[in-house]
């Protein structure tokens, strides 16, 4: 059996086990209802039979009331059982997104691998929803097999071959319609996949319209989401004709079997074998049957989907985790000698490099890929391939990745902000962050100062203000080793050159790491390491290498 397979089951179980009383109480409540639907007829047919027949006006009231009190039970039971069946789900799917946003969120990572930001949205959001009504559905599918149940017994009583056809006919109807499910489950994975990919493309041009604007991208943004959403469509509707396709199919066999039913029970009244009461109840529980039959169509539905979710659900849920907790431990206080042994990871080759604590060291990447990969392996956002990182001595891929993000913060250029206020996204940052990081120049021009609302990732900023704000926080963390990765590309000069100033002064007798190709930043440094093709080539004073090297005159001068 696939693992997929499996831990798409544990996915559902886990939702069901996780409601088990609510789930419990719904199908009790909706059995009770479908058994009292099921006992109408037949009571109609005893009033036919002793009331009617027999013209006693006391024999009538009196079934007359219990009709009563069996309409009441099932008003009641209905609406209990409908309200229990709904709390389970919203429940399941609640617990569903708090398990998915704890696996995306995990320092571990992984989750994220291969996967846009609305693919991951919508496994959150639509896929847990699917999975969730699974609660929803097993309840009313335990009613309709109750229904079932009752009208067959009581067919019994009536006639045996009427109970017979239906305890024997239900099984195989069952099963033909899980068969006519499966193309159902299988469109309904591809629709989600699809659905969760156009949003993932949609989120990632609405976060970046700004730079697709600047470099008048639009036309080309515009076809690629045209030809996704036209696939997710394409999807929707094959999915949507395989829900028609099943539903007809069923209520078809469905209609078929009551016909049967029915047939059967007027044969059995013309020839005698059963009164008139007794034929008024057998075609009343013919028609009865249309309503578990039609509900058995609809919960099949719901799994066939739910299935196809918990499927795509536990295939984040059981993404491998891109790096793995360690016991190996950090000193603390963390001094900050960072060094890198023969590092290989992604586009770094060999990469060595040391950095005394309290140094302020440049790095030059000729290549954007380097830089980011060099960022992973010093966050612990991955683990070398060959190689090791260590800071004071102890080895990184030893040590618990939320311990050494404590100790190294690596301050990202795309760094987001956080909806909120200013003060809420910088934390409690001193005046100094705020002034090293020309943050406070942003306050002062906002109305209400940090007071102000920011939008969500800080949309309500320009990209100049959004970076200042962004590197205020990562300097109030006041963290033993601070990585920055191209902290000034979105402001002025003038304000770079505050923020060198600031940044140096502030960080003076900390470790911080520089990776950028801002001259003015370079200045600044202690030494400037060059890697090229993946290693390091060279390293030295800023002006000297500027002097020296070509190829670093290109990086960073041009």
């Amino acid at each position: 059996m696939p693992a997929t397979a499996t831990t798409s089951r544990s996915v559902l179980r886990q939702a069901i086990s996780g409601q088990r009383r609510q789930v419990t109480l719904a199908s009790v409540l909706a059995a009770g209802h479908q058994g009292g639907e099921a006992l109408v007829p037949v009571i109609i047919g005893v009033v036919i039979d002793q009331a009617v027949d027999g013209g006693s006006v006391g024999t009538l009231v009196v079934w007359l009331a219990v009709l009563g009190v069996v309409f009441a039970g099932l008003s009641y039971s209905y609406r209990f059982a409908a309200r229990a069946a709904e709390g389970a789900s919203l429940r399941a799917a609640h617990d569903l997104r708090l398990a998915i946003s704890r696996r995306v969120l995990h320092p571990g990572g992984g989750a994220e691998n291969g996967k846009l930001a609305g693919e991951l949205v919508n496994i959150g959001t639509s896929d847990a929803q699917r999975v969730g009504v699974v609660n929803a559905a097993l309840p009313f599918g335990i009613a309709a097999l109750a229904g079932v149940l009752v009208s067959a017994v009581a067919l019994l009583r009536i006639s045996l071959p009427l109970g017979l056809l239906v305890l024997l006919g239900t099984p195989p109807l069952l099963y033909l319609a899980h068969l006519i499910g499966k193309p159902l489950e299988r469109r309904s994975e591809a629709e989600q996949e699809r659905s969760a990919h156009a949003s993932g493309i949609a989120t990632d041009l609405v976060s970046g319209l700004r730079v697709l604007k600047g470099i008048g991208a639009e036309p080309a943004a515009v076809a690629r989401y045209r030809d996704t959403s036209q696939n997710s469509l394409k999807a929707t509707l094959r999915a949507a004709r395989a829900k028609a396709w099943h539903d007809g199919a069923v209520l078809a066999l469905t209609g078929i079997f009551i016909a049967i039913v029915a047939l059967v029970g007027g044969n059995l009244a013309s020839s005698g074998s059963i009164s008139v009461g007794d034929l008024v109840a057998a075609v009343g529980l013919a028609q009865f049957l249309l309503t578990p039959f039609l509900i058995f169509s609809w919960v099949n539905g719901e799994l066939a989907q739910g299935r196809a979710s918990a499927s795509r659900v536990a295939g984040l849920l059981t993404t491998p985790a891109a790096v793995e907790p360690g016991d190996g431990e950090l000193p603390s206080p963390a001094t900050g000698n960072v060094r890198l042994t023969g590092v290989s990871y992604g586009s770094l080759r060999g990469v060595d490099l040391d950095i005394p604590a309290g140094q302020l060291v440049g790095v030059v990447a000729a290549d954007p890929a380097a830089a980011t990969d060099l960022l992973d392996c010093l966050g612990r956002a991955g683990d070398p391939v060959e190689g090791e990182v260590h800071v004071d001595g102890v080895d990184l891929s030893t040590v618990d990745p939320d311990r050494v993000r404590e100790v190294v913060l690596v301050a990202a250029h795309d760094a987001d902000l956080f909806e909120g206020t200013l003060a809420e996204n910088v934390g409690s940052a001193p005046d100094e962050a705020l002034a090293a990081s020309a943050a406070d120049e942003v306050a002062a021009a906002l109305p209400d100062g940090t007071a102000t609302a920011v939008t969500e990732r800080g949309r309500s900023l320009s990209g100049g203000q959004r970076q200042r704000v962004a590197l205020a926080r990562a300097l109030a963390a006041d963290a033993p080793v601070l990585v920055v990765h191209d902290p000034t590309t979105a402001v002025d000069t003038v304000t770079e050159a505050k923020i060198v100033t600031g940044l140096a002064r502030l960080r003076q007798g900390r470790t911080t790491i520089l990776v950028t190709t801002s001259p003015a930043l370079l200045a600044v440094t202690d030494r400037v390491v060059v890697l090229d093709g993946g290693r390091v080539t060279g390293e030295g004073a800023h002006a000297e290498l500027a002097r020296d090297r070509a190829d670093y005159r290109a990086a960073v001068l041009s």
